[in-house]
């Protein structure tokens, strides 16, 4: 595949993104070797562009058209035509890792869901496609970065990319409301009574705090499912996957503590707590 020289105003561009977003992701790869902590940087600008896309405020028709556009610049990048900044910094790691094309154009299949006036979730296996395409892509790209086994990259992607995806949700919930988005699914808030349609209703219905609970039972188990397939893994290769696991686990807690009457208060954790996790999990793992 063809590679032209990294610009460094890239990475400098893809750091300051990754800080001023305030995500975990930073923690967790910082640690990493130059050489794949610029191939995961590559990785995070593509997610964080289609991501933008499907978050903006443009009709749904435009940002269809713009995430299109991405499928166009992926079928080029691995025909060997990168062509823009992005691509030409996936270049090296795509060779480099064999990321494969599909988790790319997931990653896109996943923002086409969100790029939408109106979203709700039909049931269970509607939701785990849909953290598959956002959530456990990014974890099978990132898995092959880190050097880890393909069989267990694809358990340890399935298991916390659900989890991961799971704690967003319940994390974001007045934010997806604000932007006419319902993650969780129906199936789950009819058991509860809660037939409604529009967001307010659905937020306001008495049962709502208790399928949020059926939510997180969900979640919870994903984290153990994670944990247990990290145990099997090389701990040198491990960290970030780990760090990502115990930063976004903590913040479930965070959020079972509080509750899920309380969804307009928000859930932070602390900077301090973030090293604390962070250097803690790189000096036992050595």
């Amino acid at each position: 595949m063809t590679h032209t020289e990294e610009p460094s105003n890239l990475q400098e561009e893809i750091i300051a993104i990754v800080k001023r977003s305030g995500t975990s992701f930073y923690w967790a790869i910082r640690p990493l070797p130059l050489k794949k902590r610029r191939a995961m940087f590559a990785i995070y600008a593509f997610c964080r562009k289609v991501d933008d896309i499907a978050d903006n405020k443009e009709p749904p028709e435009e940002k269809l058209l713009k995430l299109k556009l991405w499928r166009n610049k992926i079928e080029n990048l691995y025909n060997n035509y990168p062509t823009d900044l992005i691509t030409n910094a996936l270049t090296k790691p795509i060779a480099d890792y064999s990321l494969s094309k599909k988790d790319f154009i997931a990653i896109i299949d996943g923002m086409e869901t969100d790029a939408v006036d109106q979203l709700r979730i039909s049931n269970k296996k509607e939701l785990f496609i849909y953290c598959d395409r956002v959530a456990c892509a990014v974890g099978r790209l990132s898995n092959k970065v880190f050097g880890i086994p393909p069989k267990q990259g694809e358990d340890l992607a399935k298991s916390l990319g659900e989890a991961l995806q799971l704690t967003n949700i319940l994390r974001d919930i007045r934010e997806d409301a604000e932007n006419n988005r319902v993650y969780i699914p129906q199936e789950i808030l009819t058991t509860h009574g809660n037939n409604s349609v529009l967001v307010d209703e659905i937020l306001k219905h008495p049962g709502f705090n208790e399928a949020c609970k059926d939510l997180a039972v969900l979640t919870s188990a994903r984290y153990k499912e994670a944990e247990s397939v990290i145990k099997k893994c090389d701990k040198t290769l491990i960290g970030p996957a780990l760090i990502m696991m115990k930063l976004y686990h903590q913040l479930f807690l965070l959020l079972e503590r509080r509750g899920w009457k309380d969804y307009d208060v928000p859930v932070r954790i602390p900077n301090i707590w973030k090293l604390w996790i962070v250097a803690r999990i790189l000096i036992f793992r050595q």
